[in-house]
């Protein structure tokens, strides 16, 4: 599993020697990324740095397995229940068809709400300041944050595990 650190620095050169530092201790260049005001990322952000801005994958994920446990649930239900003559095979289709449309759902709420990074780190964001994403796993970042901070980039209080990277 992996975990997700975040370091904020003053501006794109500065980011580009922390994500220099973390490749060098051995961090894929698949697991940085860049959050920056909209108007830094359309000027000077190559995009396939940019982290997305929404948390579109999370809240599919979610909506897919609370909608397969709700159809799940009533399809159980309804096999409980004789006269409604629902079968086992029945409760499966409720399942697939509960988790089909929670993943919907989810991907549409998730595509408005802004992902954790941020969120929390608003401020950070909107005084300019671009944010370098690490997500590594602990041993890689036992090697990369201590070479990231020496090139200036300030460790922000965010580590979480990841499940979707």
């Amino acid at each position: 599993m992996k975990t997700r650190c975040v370091f904020s620095t003053a501006d794109l050169l500065a980011a580009r020697a922390a994500m220099a530092a973390a490749r060098e201790a051995g961090v894929e260049d698949r697991d940085i990324s860049l959050v920056a005001r909209e108007d830094i990322e359309l000027e000077k952000i190559p995009d396939h740095l940019m982290q997305g801005r929404n948390d579109f994958y999370p809240a599919a994920v979610r909506g897919g397995v609370c909608g397969g446990g709700t159809g799940l649930l009533l399809g159980l239900i309804a096999v409980a229940v004789p006269p409604l003559g629902v079968t086992l095979a029945g409760a499966a289709a409720m399942t697939i068809a509960g988790a089909a449309f929670g993943t919907c759902i989810g991907e549409i709420v998730g595509f408005e709400v802004p992902d954790t990074v941020s969120r929390k780190f608003r401020d950070e964001i909107a005084a300019g300041r671009i944010l370098v994403v690490i997500d590594a796993s602990r041993e890689q970042l036992d090697a990369a944050e201590p070479a990231v901070v020496r090139t200036g980039a300030r460790p922000l209080p965010f580590h979480a595990h990841t499940a979707l990277t």
